[in-house]
C-alpha cells in the first residue's frame, strides 16, 4: 500500500510516498480502506524533529473509510461500514489504516469532512469535560476561530453555555454564526471581555497558547477555573491544568456529535483537500498559518 512516510527531519521536501505492507487490526480493532485522512500540526513539528526522535516515521492519526477488516471481538461495526476515528500510533495517511477508536459516520458527512473532525472534536470535548461546562455558565475561549476552538465554541454553546471568544476582526461574524460574542486578542483582552461580562466570567479555555494565561485567571479569578491545550510552561507557572490525551481521551465525542450535526447544532469547518501524492504541499499550506479550516488528504485507488 502507498503511505506517506518521511526518513529524515526537515522541510516538506522529505515527506516522501512509499510502498508499505498493509496494516492487520488486532483485537477491537478494524482496518478501513482510507478514504481521507485528517494533517495537524503535529505532523509538521514531528517531520521537524520537534516531537518524535526515531526515523523513519509515518503520519497522521485520524482517518475515515469504508471497513475492510476486523479484528477479533469487533461486533458494533461490519465489513463495508463507513467509519471515522483515531489510530492506535500513526499511519493514518496511508491507503489502509487500523483504527483503534472509531465510530459510524454521520449520513450527511462525507469522507472528507469525516476525516477533519476526530482531533478537533476530542480535544476540545475532553478540554469541557475538565472543565465541567455547563448549561449557564460562561466560558471564554482563547483562539476561537480554528479548527479545534470552533468545536469548543459549539460544543460548548450545545450545552448550554454562553461563549466569549477571542480572534482576529476578520473571523468576528464567523464567530457569531457558531453562536459566540467575539472579542479582538491583545492587550486590553481583560477590559474587553468585562464589557461584555462586568462580573467576569466562569471558566476559560485557551487553545492558542498565546501567553494570556495570567489574564484568564484574573477573568475567572482561579487558576482552577482555566485550561490550556497549548501552553504546558504556562500551565506549570500559574497553576493551570495543561490538557493532554495520555491522560485520558473523550472518545465519545466521536458517538455524540451525529446528533448535533443531524440537529443544525455542529457545523463543520471548512475543509481544504489534497491528494495524498501532494503531501509535501498541504503541509506548506498548514506551515503557512493563512488558510482557516482542516487540511485533509483524499486517498483515491483502486482495490
Amino acid at each position: 500500500m502507498r503511505a506517506a512516510r518521511f526518513s529524515r527531519f526537515g522541510g516538506p521536501e522529505v515527506l516522501e510516498i512509499v510502498d508499505l505492507p498493509e496494516p492487520h487490526p488486532g483485537p477491537g480493532e478494524v482496518r478501513i480502506a482510507v478514504r481521507a485522512a485528517g494533517i495537524n500540526a503535529s505532523d509538521w513539528k514531528k517531520r521537524r524533529g520537534e516531537l518524535d526522535e526515531g526515523l523513519p516515521q509515518a503520519l497522521g492519526y485520524e482517518a475515515a473509510g469504508v471497513v475492510d477488516e476486523l479484528g477479533s471481538g469487533v461486533t458494533e461495526v461490519a465489513v463495508g461500514d463507513r467509519v471515522f476515528g483515531f489510530t492506535a500510533h500513526e499511519g493514518a495517511q496511508a491507503e489502509s489504516a487500523v483504527l483503534a477508536h472509531y465510530a459510524p459516520i454521520p449520513r450527511s458527512l462525507d469522507f472528507a469532512h469525516a476525516a477533519a473532525l476526530p482531533a478537533a472534536l476530542e480535544t476540545a470535548t475532553r478540554a469541557l469535560d475538565q472543565l465541567g461546562v455547563r448549561d449557564g455558565g460562561t466560558l471564554l475561549v482563547n483562539g476561537a476561530s480554528g479548527s479545534v476552538g470552533s468545536a469548543a465554541v459549539q460544543l460548548a454553546v450545545a450545552r448550554g453555555a454562553r461563549v466569549i471568544g477571542t480572534a482576529g476582526p476578520a473571523n468576528h461574524d464567523y464567530l457569531r454564526s457558531l453562536g459566540a460574542d467575539p472579542v479582538a486578542y491583545g492587550p486590553g483582552l481583560v477590559e474587553r471581555v468585562r464589557a461584555l461580562r462586568p462580573n467576569g466570567i466562569d471558566l476559560a479555555l485557551d487553545v492558542a497558547g498565546s501567553g494570556v494565561l495570567p489574564e484568564l485567571i484574573a477573568l475567572t479569578g482561579d487558576p482552577g477555573r482555566v485550561v490550556t491545550l497549548a501552553d504546558f510552561a504556562g500551565a506549570r507557572a500559574h497553576g493551570v491544568t495543561f490538557s493532554r490525551g495520555d491522560a485520558g481521551r473523550a472518545l465519545h465525542a466521536l458517538d455524540d456529535i451525529g446528533e448535533l450535526l443531524e440537529t443544525g447544532r455542529f457545523t463543520v469547518p471548512d475543509v481544504h483537500t489534497f491528494p495524498l501524492a501532494e503531501i509535501a504541499e498541504a503541509h506548506r499550506v498548514g506551515e503557512n498559518g493563512r488558510v482557516r479550516g482542516k487540511l485533509v488528504l483524499v486517498v483515491g485507488f483502486d482495490r
